[in-house]
């Protein structure tokens, strides 16, 4: 009898370490670019280290990044491909990527990186997030709501620099170049100093929708690094194991907040 009784609770225990397992790995995954200055003026360095990597941003999760498909920077229509200028960095034993950029004149600088399909067995699918940041440089503002032309992006509505605390940040989600009209958005803050504790799983990636018209809204409460995430399913499928998988798309915006002093 106590036999049995021991085996029951150890079977209990490796369930809930099982289902504990699970909910972690289906946290929210996010494509991150992180340049290390989002507004250049004429008095700073006009060189800039971009990181790129595949984690989890508030709770600081690391996923391998193989190198990815194409990485890339857009100013004011033209495109230049910067995918040989990547350096691997291995973060917490997995793969993350860095490349140093020189601005040489004025305007707004999209960064751009488009990954390996990542395979995701907890969700039985390939993760592909289109990610972009947006670096102003040197006082002209012209170019920072241009659409790169990735399979999936957000335009944005709102400047994506110069934003205080609290400030609102407005989107336009689009797949193919056409709008996705409510498609779920997540979003995430990039804890990156572990400094926010957050009481309750729902507080860790904060869920929204986009209107009839793609357009979503958020309110950043907090200073820092700030990543939208808007998902959609690609209409193609990828094999895994002989089996077609579906493949979750994401386009992703990183923005910065700064607190009034």
């Amino acid at each position: 009898m106590q036999n049995l009784k021991f085996k029951e609770v150890l079977v209990f225990i490796l369930l809930a370490i099982f289902l504990f397992s699970l909910i972690i790995l289906t946290n929210a995954h996010f494509g991150v670019i992180i340049p290390s200055d989002d507004m250049i003026i004429m008095t700073d360095s006009k060189n800039i280290k971009i990181e790129i990597k595949f984690m989890h941003p508030m709770e600081g999760d690391y996923m391998n990044m193989v190198k990815p498909v194409q990485f890339g920077v857009m100013l004011q229509g033209e495109r230049t491909d910067l995918l040989d200028t990547l350096q691997e960095k291995k973060v917490n034993g997995c793969s993350t990527w860095q490349a140093n950029y020189k601005v040489k004149r004025p305007g707004d600088y999209i960064f751009y990186v488009e990954p390996q399909p990542y395979w995701e067995p907890a969700e039985d699918c390939f993760i592909v997030h289109y990610t972009k940041a947006i670096v102003n440089a040197l006082g002209l503002e012209v170019g920072w709501d241009e659409e790169v032309g990735l399979k999936t992006e957000i335009i944005p509505l709102t400047r994506p620099y110069g934003l205080w605390t609290g400030n609102v940040f407005q989107g336009i989600v689009k797949v193919n170049g056409e709008v996705a009209p409510f498609t779920e958005v997540e979003v995430e803050y990039y804890n990156q100093d572990g400094k926010v504790k957050c009481p309750a799983d729902p507080m860790i990636t904060q869920v929204i929708k986009a209107d009839q018209n793609g357009v979503f809204t958020y309110a950043m409460p907090r200073a820092g690094w700030w990543g939208f995430a808007a998902l959609n399913e690609d209409e193609k499928k990828i094999k895994h194991d002989g089996e077609d998988k579906s493949v979750e798309i994401g386009a992703v915006l990183w923005v910065k907040t700064y607190d009034m002093e």
